[in-house]
């Protein structure tokens, strides 16, 4: 078939090995063509440039055509770009594919900044120069090339790269559009083609082709040439397009997650989170602290099975009902259980591991189930590195299970390591070989029983990141989540607890223990705002119970009180009208408090205030 029958026949598709020389031919014709009809120009058309047709057969100068071995080399540099993933890589198959066999040497070009590949430009376009080819050391250096390079609107190399197909300097126009690269290749008395690299979108670069033994670039050079920039502004452009994809479900699974974690009472907290590497693979891992009531705190880890946007949404949903379900106060296997049925009634057989934990700072114990999950290691001061043994269960989402749970000491100054399973599993490693390389990278220079100061919480996450997904990891299948927890707890020193009886002499006691307390801690100060807050509360608590109310004060960063009662419902506080006799209580609560609030328990409720340790004015 020659190249006449090849057009009529219409034939396109991607040049592969054995293909004839005519098929090739109209590939790259129609190629070029199908560039033209999308991509816009990069100047408005003008009688001196036309919007440039494509090659036609007819034009090639006496019907030359590629040779078979020309084709061949096209072929092989298409292969080569294509098999890039990303814009450097793409560019490095260019360059190697050009040289030596097609061009002594090949200057590269991109759009600056390339990112913003979704707008289009009609004026002036900033480009940066991405590389030089590697070249034979027998071949002739290449001229110097500026770094940076501004294509004016109307200037010589304006009028070629809108012209879509490359071209060989041979005039007065293609020679002024190299002398606005550089002079240098004017003088290097070369041969010369210029092949724009043009997207569906926009104008993305350029290419220069170089050659310096005596024969010359012709009319069938021109159609590899078009060849091997179509193929190139294909792949930057998909590499460009997957960029935006996994930025845009990197961001979307990191909105999903806490911005900031809280720190509640006694414990300090340091996370990490990375996303998968491979292509736009968001993720379901996800992790949060959650202050419950009495000081408490709930430390979650979990992580939905699949990569896909569907697994970040069931995440959200997940996170989302697992933070209603805490704020319920219900045990930890509860929780888990009453997730599972969130799962359920979620549909689509949606699988989740998670791992819940609630610490209480005041009798240094931790409490746990787990579904599914990876199991929790806990970090001793003496610096022995403990595996929790925490019945896995089952995965959220199965249905029908009971969860169990385990109540170990939380000792101050231990350390508490919540992970998915990608931070310990690889392709290279197991999940268990995993974790016990976690166990000694966290324990590495540490004797056990040996009392020490524990390594700052940021710099123990960044060692276990590096030392588990380090260089070796660069390529992660899978996302990870970190989540470390360091106890600090409360002493006992820090703490008043009484029990009053509900009647009228309460809030008198509960003035009277709270004024002893603050005169223990040398807080004589604060005496005056926390007998009337006290006395509110109590009041409000022993009106609406017959069972004994808890007053309890703690004193960290600042001084807490809790007084617990056996009523469900949740007082409000209101703005009261002048000629209201009661419901002033927690409007006072609200005008003097540092913080406050009132949270549910599973037998009742607790209302509590904060105040900063420092005198403050009623």
């Amino acid at each position: 078939m020659n190249v006449a029958e090849a057009a009529k026949d219409g034939r396109s598709g991607r040049t592969i090995p054995g293909q004839t020389v005519g098929d090739t031919a109209t590939t790259a014709a129609d190629s070029t063509r199908a560039q033209a009809q999308d991509g816009g120009p990069l100047l408005a058309t003008t009688p001196h440039n036309p919007v440039t047709r494509p090659f036609e057969p007819g034009e090639l100068v006496g019907g030359t055509v590629p040779s078979l071995d020309r084709m061949r080399l096209a072929s092989a540099a298409t292969e080569r770009i294509a098999a890039g993933i990303s814009v450097e890589e793409v560019v490095t198959g260019l360059g190697g594919a050009a040289v030596p066999e097609f061009a002594d040497g090949i200057l590269i070009y991109l759009r600056e900044p390339l990112q913003d590949y979704e707008s289009s430009s009609l004026g002036d376009v900033r480009l940066a120069h991405r590389q030089n080819a590697p070249r034979p050391a027998a071949l002739l250096p290449l001229p110097s090339a500026p770094e940076e390079l501004t294509v004016p609107k109307g200037s010589p190399l304006a009028e070629i790269l809108s012209s879509v197909r490359p071209v060989t300097v041979n005039d007065a126009l293609s020679r002024a559009a190299l002398a606005d690269i550089t002079a240098g290749l004017l003088s290097a008395q070369a041969s010369v083609i210029i092949a724009p690299l043009q997207s569906k979108r926009q104008l993305l670069g350029f290419a220069v082709s170089l050659r310096h033994h005596p024969t010359r670039y012709d009319e069938a050079d021109l159609l590899v040439a078009a060849q091997m920039a179509t193929h190139t502004a294909l792949g930057i452009d998909r590499a460009l397009l997957v960029r935006s994809q996994a930025v845009a479900m990197d961001e979307l699974q990191r909105t999903m997650l806490p911005a900031s974690l809280a720190q509640p009472t006694g414990i300090r907290l340091a996370s990490r989170y990375l996303p998968a590497t491979e292509t736009a693979r968001v993720g379901g891992d996800w992790y949060d602290s959650i202050p419950l009531p009495g000081s408490r705190a709930a430390l979650v880890i979990g992580d939905v099975m699949g990569h896909a946007t569907v697994s970040a949404a069931i995440m959200g949903q997940l996170r989302t009902s697992l933070q209603t379900l805490a704020g319920l106060d219900l045990p930890p296997h509860e929780v888990l259980h009453h997730l599972d049925e969130q799962a359920q009634r979620l549909g689509g057989n949606h699988l989740a591991t998670c791992l819940y934990a609630v610490y209480d700072p005041v009798s240094h114990r931790l409490t746990i189930a787990n579904a599914g999950h990876p199991p929790p290691i806990l970090l001793h001061l003496g610096g022995k590195a403990e595996v929790l043994q925490v019945l896995p269960g089952t995965p959220i989402g199965v249905g029908g299970v009971d969860y169990e749970v385990i109540e170990v000491d939380a000792p101050v100054g231990a350390t508490l390591l919540m992970y998915t399973d990608g931070l310990v599993e690889s392709r290279t490693r197991d999940a268990w070989d995993g974790i016990e390389q976690l166990c000694e990278q966290v324990a590495a220079g540490r004797p056990a029983n040996a009392i020490q100061e524990p390594v700052e919480l940021e710099t123990l996450c960044d060692n276990v990141i590096d030392a588990l997904v380090g260089p070796s990891e660069r390529v992660r299948g899978d996302d990870v989540a970190l989540l470390a927890a360091r106890f600090e707890g409360i002493a006992p020193g820090d703490v008043a607890y009484w029990l009053l009886d509900a009647e009228d002499t309460a809030p008198r006691k509960a003035r009277h223990l709270a004024r002893r307390a603050l005169s223990r801690w040398g807080l004589e100060e604060l005496r005056d705002p926390v007998e009337l807050l006290v006395s509110e509360i109590v009041t409000n608590a022993v009106r609406h119970t017959s069972q004994r109310v808890t007053l309890r004060l703690l004193r960290t960063d600042v001084l807490r009180c809790e007084v617990v009662d056996d009523e469900p419902s949740l007082p409000r506080a209101r703005q009261p009208n002048s000629t209201d006799e009661t419901g002033r209580g927690l409007y006072v609560v609200n005008r003097i408090a540092r913080r406050w609030g009132v949270s549910r328990l599973s037998t009742g409720k607790v209302v509590w205030f904060e105040l900063a340790l420092q005198p403050v004015h009623v």
